[in-house]
């Protein structure tokens, strides 16, 4: 009886693992590449050549005592508008961003430095699932690939839910 609640928890919580795997870890994009956040940098051309995802993260490099890092909307972003930031990101010059929603993030830098080209747009996509590979029972009998359906993720979901609940009841 103690050994299949051991087994039982060994594969629940292999299972609640899955999710991470599907979707990978996350990354930290440092803004601008090796150049880091100044004046010298193309960020358009360096936003276009980034896969960005959920839960990633940016890292701005900058000397302090010149540049600063404000989240802005659109519209403050397209005309160098540093005043009603939505968040002023500085903290000493290394300076981390977790990216949590599937959104254009847009960022400048105040002190007129944005209309020297200090302003980085960065669209962020949700994580897509790599596509099965496919085995002996996923194949139809006249050859046709079958992908997961929407019940397996929903299936991992649920295991995931019961185990935490019985964990935390106590009964493992």
């Amino acid at each position: 009886m103690e050994n299949s609640k051991v087994i039982l928890m060994v594969i629940l919580g292999m299972l609640s693992l899955w999710p991470m795997v599907v979707m990978g870890s996350p990354k930290l994009h440092k803004v601008g590449g090796s150049k880091g956040w100044n004046e010298k940098s193309n960020y358009t051309q360096w936003s276009s050549q980034q896969h960005v995802y959920v839960g990633d993260w940016l890292i701005f490099v900058f000397d302090k005592r010149y540049y600063n890092v404000l989240e802005v909307s659109k519209t403050s972003y397209e005309n160098c508008i540093d005043r009603n930031f939505m968040k002023n990101v500085t903290r000493g010059g290394r300076d981390v961003v977790q990216l949590i929603e599937t959104k254009t993030y847009y960022f400048i830098s105040s002190g007129g430095y944005c209309f020297h080209g200090m302003k980085v747009a960065i669209d962020i996509q949700e994580h897509q699932t790599p596509p099965p590979s496919p085995s002996l029972s996923d194949i139809k009998s006249d050859g046709e690939f079958i992908s997961p359906s929407i019940y397996t993720y929903f299936g991992i979901i649920v295991v995931n839910v019961v185990y935490v609940s019985l964990v935390f009841m106590e009964i493992f």
